[in-house]
């Protein structure tokens, strides 16, 4: 049994658990150890434990994740030579109607997204694309 159903089955087990007795959580018990293969004492705990909340991030979700819109600011950062936030800000209105000539309109919707983005919140979204496209090192050298 994996992780997942194990967790599945804590999850249709526990509510069970709380409402049994003395002897019915015995029984309850000894049949989540045979099941999941947990110890006993660690099954108490995961039993008597209040249901975990689910990972979701709290707050109104981004207006910044939408595919299209990532896909045209990250074509637009490698147009741009990989810009920083703060220049990237400044490139995006002059860039913008030569992505629209190259890859076709953008919805207006997404453009005003990306023209009212601040340059921190560029950053954030171009973190993982960064990763896949690493600039490499200056060949500026001291003088003698």
């Amino acid at each position: 049994m994996g992780t997942g159903e194990k967790r599945i089955y804590l999850e249709a087990i526990r509510s069970r658990y709380h409402q049994a007795g003395r002897a019915g959580k015995s029984t309850i018990l000894d049949e989540f150890c045979a099941v999941c293969g947990y110890q006993r004492k660690y099954a108490i705990r995961l039993l008597g434990a209040a249901p975990t909340p689910s990972r979701q991030r709290p707050g109104r979700p981004s207006p910044y994740r939408h595919p299209q819109l990532l896909e045209a600011l990250r074509r637009l950062w490698l147009a741009t030579d990989q810009m920083c936030g703060k220049r990237l800000v400044a490139a995006i209105p002059l860039w913008l109607p030569y992505y629209e000539t190259q890859y076709g309109p953008v919805e207006a919707g997404i453009k005003a997204r990306l023209l009212r983005a601040s340059a921190a919140t560029l950053d954030r979204l171009l973190r993982p694309v960064r990763l896949h496209h690493p600039k490499g090192l200056t060949a500026t050298r001291p003088g003698t």
